[in-house]
């Protein structure tokens, strides 16, 4: 307690050591005491248990995202050995040992996956090709990647420690024509992108493999040793982690580390990746700033509520007007303490607002990566039709039936422009305001979704049912938006009759007050209505999907005036509605 409080309570104290009260007056006063020391430990017991929580949360929701955008990064770029590993381009040029253009071929790749580098390795080792030219001629020979890739027939992930500082890694796969071994492709993955977005949160983060060696972290004192030597090393400047230095053994902290007076809490989280880790260290230093501000409120009311009742006693003690007067005074000097507490309660607000802005920045990194995490989602059901369709134009090309295959090629070309379409919502999303909706025709949308679902609906043999309206259907929207919904209401109906017999889905058309596209399948209905909607939550196995459908799908229908709705059916399976506003005859809305 400050030495102004103590001063404030001892002066609202002097009238009752002064004036001779009766015992109801005497107990009234204990009673308001009382429930003052009452009010203010159970406030400060219940904010703070509170404020604990909802920190945990958000540190438990930060380390969610993080560990799903490195999981993400890293599939993406598993894939692309395999299909650089395929290219003719590459593989004419090993065997005619002519790289004049393979450099300039894999720069032109590097641009469009993201990688870090990519590189070929022709049977011996030496770089014939490269997006950084300063490591053409190079020899890894004796290599990891290099010598592991000639061994196997599947693609090689590996991690090595770079001479000056940090780690690269690396997925490698070998190249060959007729059972003949021509060389590696290597593909670097940049993963310190992702330890430069969380340099700049308040919270700690490393990744760890699962020797427990620290691969990736916001500390770089930390790489290349485990998490309780890092703990050793020299401290770093930030706030955050010099409360870290404070705790020296995290393993042997309880799960809720404040309360025993620690300032920091440890979260961990396991991402399903050849046993790596991820852990994060989050500090409560604004939690006790928070409760203390609300505390000191509710003791600026009970000591007016105190100072009003000594001020009526006083005024019963006629008899002692010279100590009323004195008491007076004293009270005013009160007041004038209080405004000053007022004044520094204001000043702690405001050192609250900067504190709320720099919560909104991390709310805005956190909203990037979901939006990031959204994207590549929206993304894998194009690659995975753009890989079979690759794969059925090769097999034409085989068989000598080039039109055939020319119209495989038409329908990846379709799908490479929505592809494109998708990552140009980013920059939609930075824009005040949506771009201007056109007519779309409902029926040729849904032609054109089902013509994307045609891969998997060839695999799994579903019996497609449509029941469509003879007139046009036109509602004002952003037709890719619409077919990126009907395509994850497809694709959810494909999942839930993974396990049917005869599987069976239901699509229905119908114009009213509204266009209403219902999509019925014969699964087995759905559990958990509420959470359905909820961003990252999901029913199918890890690697199926990571629960963000629906949730854009539902975002884009309230973005086009409409709503999507889910129920079960009666005779089984689940049932999605989705409701837009019709257009007119007069080419306005019918609703907004």
């Amino acid at each position: 307690m400050s030495s102004d409080t103590r001063s404030i309570w001892s002066a609202l104290f002097k009238p009752l050591r002064a004036a001779p009260l009766g015992w109801p007056l005497r107990a009234a006063v204990l009673v308001l005491l009382l429930a003052t020391v009452a009010t203010i430990w159970i406030t400060n017991s219940l904010l703070t248990d509170r404020f604990i929580e909802s920190t945990r949360n958000r540190a438990e929701l930060r380390l969610a995202l993080y560990s799903g955008n490195l999981l993400s990064e890293l599939r993406r770029n598993a894939i692309v050995p395999q299909l650089l590993a395929r290219d003719p381009t590459l593989i004419s040029a090993l065997q005619s040992s002519d790289f004049t253009l393979s450099t300039q071929r894999l720069i032109s790749f590097v641009e469009e996956i993201g990688a870090a580098s990519l590189m070929l390795l022709d049977r011996d080792g030496r770089s014939v090709a490269a997006t950084d030219r300063n490591r053409l001629g190079e020899t890894h020979r004796n290599a990891p990647y290099f010598v592991d890739s000639i061994r196997s027939n599947s693609t090689i992930f590996t991690v090595i420690e770079k001479e000056s500082g940090g780690y690269s890694f690396i997925y490698s796969r070998r190249m060959e024509a007729s059972s003949d071994i021509l060389g590696v492709i290597v593909v670097e993955v940049d993963l310190q992108k992702f330890e430069r977005a969380w340099a700049g949160i308040s919270d700690a983060v490393l990744v760890a493999d699962s020797t427990g060696t620290i691969i990736l972290s916001t500390e770089p004192q930390w790489r290349g040793v485990e998490e309780g030597a890092a703990m050793l090393r020299q401290p770093p400047q930030s706030a955050i982690q010099r409360a870290i230095r404070a705790t020296t053994d995290w393993t042997a902290l309880p799960p809720d580390a404040y309360l025993q007076g620690e300032a920091v809490i440890r979260m961990e989280t396991r991402i399903p990746f050849r046993g790596w880790t991820m852990t994060s260290f989050t500090t409560y230093a604004s939690i006790r700033e928070k409760v203390n501000s609300v505390l000191a409120l509710e003791i600026m009311g009970f000591a007016i509520l105190l100072a009003l009742a000594f001020y009526a006693l006083s005024r019963r003690a006629t008899f002692r007007m010279a100590l009323f007067q004195r008491e007076s005074a004293e009270l005013r000097a009160l007041n004038a303490r209080l405004q000053r507490e007022i004044a520094e309660r204001e000043r702690v607000e405001k050192t609250l607002e900067v504190a709320e802005q720099t919560l909104a920045q991390s709310s805005k990194l956190a909203a990037l990566g979901e939006m990031s995490a959204a994207v590549s989602h929206e993304l894998n059901q194009p690659l995975a039709a753009m890989k079979t369709y690759l794969a059925g134009a090769r097999l034409l090309l085989r068989r000598n039936r080039p039109e055939e295959a020319l119209a495989s090629f038409g329908r990846i070309d379709g799908l490479i422009e929505r592809m494109g379409a998708i990552t140009r919502q980013l920059k939609s999303y930075a824009r005040k305001g949506a771009d201007a909706f056109s007519p779309v025709n409902l029926g040729e949308a849904l032609a054109s979704s089902l013509s994307m679902m045609e891969p998997q609906l060839r695999q799994r043999h579903v019996k497609i049912t449509q029941i469509l309206p003879e007139e046009t259907v036109l509602v004002m929207g952003d037709r890719m938006r619409i077919e990126q919904v009907m395509v994850n209401l497809l694709r959810n109906a494909l999942d839930a009759t993974k396990s049917v017999s005869e599987p069976d889905v239901e699509i229905i058309l119908a114009a009213g007050d509204q266009a209403v596209l219902t999509v019925r399948d014969n699964g087995y209905g759905i559990e958990d209505i509420e959470n359905l909607f909820e961003p990252f939550y999901t029913t199918k196995q890890p690697g199926d999907g990571v629960g963000l459908g629906l949730a854009i799908s539902s975002g884009i229908v309230n973005d086009h005036g409409g709503r999507l709705t889910a129920r079960n059916s009666q005779h089984g399976g689940a049932v999605f509605e989705m409701q837009l506003p019709i257009l007119g005859s007069d080419g306005l809305e019918a609703a907004e």
